[in-house]
């Protein structure tokens, strides 16, 4: 179950923030953004916690049906913050069970990347830098793009995203299937 996507959902059915969800349940913000991108499981008795604050038990949060497979058109402000550590991703969509691609707005901040450790799973992904410049590593090769310039590898293969810039750097992304 995806229980940081049924949490937002259910947060901003509810017309919630973050922040006052967190007031209510006595837990700071950053733990409920936390969980909704799935960076940390809750332990039940935290889940319980939550989720009684939204009001609702547990048995209707686990029930809860999410309707956005249907959904068409996503406004900015539903899309779905999943990165971290100077690095956006945000994710169109907040459930992707089913779906067979995810689709990104990323935006690196200067000088961070996706880590030491080479990224590598199942598929392929593509993307197109809006603005200011990335160095892509894929396997044995590199490449520094800047606005119009793109992407197409199979996952599968060894690799990493560094904004060497001054400035943020702004893509848009597509990966099959979803990764994240």
């Amino acid at each position: 179950m995806d229980v940081g996507g049924t949490l937002y959902a259910l947060r901003t059915q509810r017309g919630l923030s973050q922040r006052e969800l967190a007031r209510r349940c006595g837990v700071a913000n950053g733990t409920i953004s936390l969980i909704e991108s799935n960076a940390i499981n809750p332990s039940v008795g935290l889940l319980r916690q939550i989720v009684h604050a939204l009001p609702m038990n547990l048995s209707e949060f686990f029930a809860f049906e999410h309707l956005e497979e249907r959904k068409l058109f996503y406004r900015a402000s539903e899309l779905r913050e999943i990165g971290g550590k100077g690095i956006s991703y945000r994710q169109i969509g907040t459930n992707l069970n089913g779906r067979a691609l995810q689709m990104l707005d990323e935006v690196y901040a200067p000088r961070t990347d996706t880590g030491k450790t080479m990224l590598h799973h199942t598929g392929e992904e593509g993307g197109v830098v809006i603005s200011g410049e990335i160095e892509v590593t894929v396997a044995d090769q590199r490449a520094i793009l800047g606005p119009g310039d793109a992407y197409y590898f199979d996952s599968n293969l060894p690799h990493r995203f560094r904004n060497i810039g001054k400035e943020p750097c702004h893509i848009v992304s597509a990966a099959t299937p979803p990764s994240f």
